[in-house]
């Protein structure tokens, strides 16, 4: 029997979940047990002036009811705030408060270490290289841009 190599999309999802569950080990083993890779993910996609609670439901491609049970319980354990929309008054943003920026900084400690061990298997140049085409298709796939 001959082992059935997994296809792109499955490759590309296993790199994903292995950078994830490190994210999520690392800010767990701070100290901040009670978030989960559920939570994580609707924080993750807060942008750096905030981001409305149906722009996080979009690309977290789930229902709004979702992302605000996740956002309520991330306001009550401190990590994000709701604010007044600049732009219209109607509306309020989701944004990082300083814990939330607490955490950001340990998961990207913990990325570039991901990051460094990945280039260390690999090589500078496939790396720059997995990078290179990773931003290309950017381009193509994700309709919410840099």
């Amino acid at each position: 029997m001959t082992e059935e190599i997994p296809g792109l999309p499955v490759l590309l999802f296993i790199a994903q979940r292995a950078v994830e569950s490190r994210v999520v080990a690392a800010v767990q083993a701070a100290g901040h047990t009670e978030l989960t890779l559920a939570l994580g993910r609707v924080a993750a996609r807060i942008g750096p002036a905030g981001t409305r609670l149906t722009e996080l439901a979009e690309q977290a491609q789930v229902a709004k009811q979702t992302v605000t049970a996740a956002v309520d319980r991330l306001e009550r354990l401190g990590y994000v705030e709701r604010v007044p929309d600049p732009t219209d008054a109607r509306a309020r943003l989701v944004r990082l408060a300083p814990l939330g920026e607490q955490v950001v900084a340990i998961a990207r400690v913990e990325e570039a270490a991901v990051l460094a061990e990945w280039t260390r298997h690999l090589g500078a140049r496939r790396m720059a290289q997995l990078c290179d085409i990773l931003r290309s298709l950017r381009e193509i796939a994700d309709p919410y841009g840099p």
